[in-house]
């Protein structure tokens, strides 16, 4: 019985070897066939020794940049349902991050601060300049606040799309190191291509924007860019990160509006309450309570885009 037992085991993971060893030299060729099917569609820059990606449109004398959530694979065309709305008036910029979309995963911090000045960097050396409307999702939110904090001449308004306030992350449920290095050799091995919901029931896919040629770039990028290093180093130092935003204060002359969707993506039972309770302490804040999932800008960009305009146009 011990000897079937041990022969079971031991077949089991030859098979498993097989699988993952299949899979990820195919992931191998398949990534370099599809890097080389999309280059980046906008600028790559270089800021501080590794490549940033940088796509802008539009020329508007205002511009807003869109600053994507945490472990958004491809930020350029997650947001490209509302920047095509928006960039026949006002110049669109989608800032990506280190390991992010087409950006270069590199061995950097991902403290706040440093976040907040490689993507001023790469604004600039993209002939981008100030002043910014910041369209932030979700955990960028902190950066966004964290840049009217320090630069406020270089922030004229900030629009939250479900953003994650200081706040959120006093009671927001961190993944364990564990789980995202066993989700990461996951999407590294190739094994994410073996399980088609995760990529077709995202927000960017279901909700039906984008064209089949952008779908299946989007694709290909969540394939390459799921939970990349600097993605899991940035939910380490999340909470540090907002710990330091809510110590330097709320910027209340910034005016924002806030897209709060209904909470159930999030794990928060009282998301909303956190979010309208952080407006309620600005000068000029505004929020819209939506019955969508945490991307609202991927399910109402065309409301999320007129919202925007008439508060720009009011402020």
């Amino acid at each position: 019985m011990k000897r079937v037992i041990k022969i079971f085991f031991c077949s089991f993971f030859l098979l498993l070897i097989i699988v993952v060893g299949g899979s990820w030299i195919y992931h191998s060729f398949a990534m370099k066939k599809e890097i080389a099917s999309t280059p980046p569609p906008g600028k790559m820059v270089d800021v501080n020794g590794h490549a940033m990606h940088v796509y802008s449109e539009g020329d508007g004398e205002q511009t807003i940049v869109f600053l994507s959530g945490a472990g958004t694979s491809a930020p350029v065309l997650d947001f490209k349902p509302l920047w095509s709305a928006l960039s026949p008036k006002y110049t669109v910029a989608v800032v990506e991050k280190a390991g992010y979309g087409w950006s270069e995963t590199v061995e950097v911090s991902r403290g706040i601060d440093v976040i907040l000045e490689e993507s001023r960097s790469a604004l600039q050396v993209a002939d981008i300049p100030p002043p910014y409307i910041l369209a932030a999702h979700s955990m960028s939110a902190l950066e966004a606040i964290r840049w009217a904090q320090k630069y406020p001449d270089e922030v004229t308004a900030i629009i939250g799309l479900d953003p994650a306030v200081p706040e959120v992350y006093d009671v927001l449920p961190i993944p364990s190191s564990i789980s995202m290095a066993a989700a990461a050799v996951f999407a590294r091995t190739g094994m994410i291509r073996l399980v088609p919901p995760i990529v077709n029931n995202s927000a960017a896919v279901k909700s039906g924007h984008l064209s089949e040629e952008d779908m299946a770039t989007y694709r290909s990028l969540l394939y390459r860019r799921t939970l990349t290093s600097n993605m899991i180093e940035e939910a380490k130092q999340v909470q540090t990160n907002a710990g330091k935003v809510k110590e330097s204060g709320v910027p209340v002359e910034v005016p924002m509006y806030f897209f709060i969707s209904d909470g159930n993506e999030v794990g928060i039972s009282n998301w909303q309450e956190i979010l309208t309770n952080y407006v309620g302490q600005l000068e000029h804040g505004q929020y819209l309570l939506m019955d969508v999932g945490h991307y609202v800008h991927a399910w109402e960009p065309e409301l999320i885009a007129e919202e925007i305009d008439d508060f720009i146009n009011s402020n």
